[in-house]
C-alpha cells in the first residue's frame, strides 16, 4: 500500500475528518447492541414480554414475533444512541475545527495522509477535567479508516499527540475510550496508557453496565 505521512489538520481536510470520525464511532454500534442483548436484565425483559405475550394471545407465533420485533427495535434504539454522539461531537469540538483546535494553545490536530487522501486522525485539546489542565492535554477524535488499519498510523497518531504533550511541558496525557472498543483499548495499554478508572455516562448506560473507560500515559521523564 502506499506510504502515509501524519501532518497538520488544513481546512481542506474538513468533510473527510467529520466524515471519518461518523465512520468510526458508528462500527461500534453492533457491539454495543451484543453488549446489550447479553445483559441479564435484558434477557429477563425479553422473556418477560414472551410471557406476557405468550399468555394474552396464547400463540407461540405471536410471541415469537414479538419478541423479534423487540429486537428489531433494540438495534434501531441502539443506532440512534451513538447517533446521536455523533451528531453532539459534529456539532461541538468537530464544527469549528480551526476554532477548536488550531487557534488554542496546546490544542493541535493532525490527519494521517495516503494518495492524497485523509486515512487517519488524532486531536490533542486542554482535558475536560479541570484538575488535569496545566499537567495533562487530552487525545480525542482517534480514528483510522478500516481499509487502512494494520500498518501503525494508529500508533504513529498517538505517537504524535504524546509527542505535542511532552514538547509543551506536559507530564501525561490521558484520554477516554468507551468499553466495546477493544482495539483501541489494546492499542493504548501495549503503549503503556493504564486504565484510572471507569464511569457510566448515564442512567441507562449505568442499567446496562456499559461504562467509558479512562487512560491515562505518563510522560517518562517528566516532572
Amino acid at each position: 500500500m502506499a506510504p502515509y505521512r501524519i501532518r497538520q489538520y488544513e481546512d481542506g481536510d474538513y468533510e473527510a475528518v467529520r466524515a471519518m470520525f461518523a465512520r468510526g464511532i458508528m462500527e461500534h454500534a453492533p457491539a454495543a447492541y451484543v453488549h446489550t442483548l447479553t445483559r441479564p436484565q435484558v434477557l429477563l425483559l425479553f422473556l418477560a414480554l414472551f410471557l406476557v405475550v405468550l399468555a394474552a394471545s396464547g400463540s407461540l407465533l405471536v410471541s415469537v414475533v414479538a419478541v423479534l420485533l423487540a429486537l428489531a427495535g433494540s438495534w434501531f434504539f441502539i443506532r440512534s444512541l451513538w447517533n446521536g454522539y455523533i451528531q453532539q461531537s459534529l456539532r461541538s469540538d468537530l464544527l469549528d475545527i480551526r476554532r477548536s483546535y488550531l487557534e488554542p494553545a496546546n490544542s493541535c490536530l493532525w490527519v494521517a495522509e495516503a494518495e492524497g487522501a485523509v486515512v487517519g486522525m488524532v486531536g490533542a485539546i486542554l482535558p475536560e477535567d479541570p484538575s488535569e489542565r496545566g499537567c495533562a492535554l487530552e487525545l480525542k477524535r482517534m480514528s483510522v479508516g478500516r481499509e487502512h488499519r494494520g500498518r501503525g498510523i494508529a500508533r504513529a497518531l498517538c505517537r504524535t499527540v504524546i509527542r505535542f504533550a511532552q514538547e509543551r511541558g506536559h507530564s501525561a496525557v490521558v484520554l477516554s475510550t468507551s468499553m466495546v472498543q477493544d482495539s483501541a483499548q489494546q492499542l493504548y495499554e501495549s503503549m503503556g496508557f493504564r486504565r484510572v478508572s471507569e464511569r457510566s455516562p448515564s442512567r441507562l448506560a449505568s442499567f446496562l453496565h456499559f461504562s467509558v473507560f479512562y487512560y491515562r500515559y505518563e510522560i517518562p521523564g517528566s516532572r
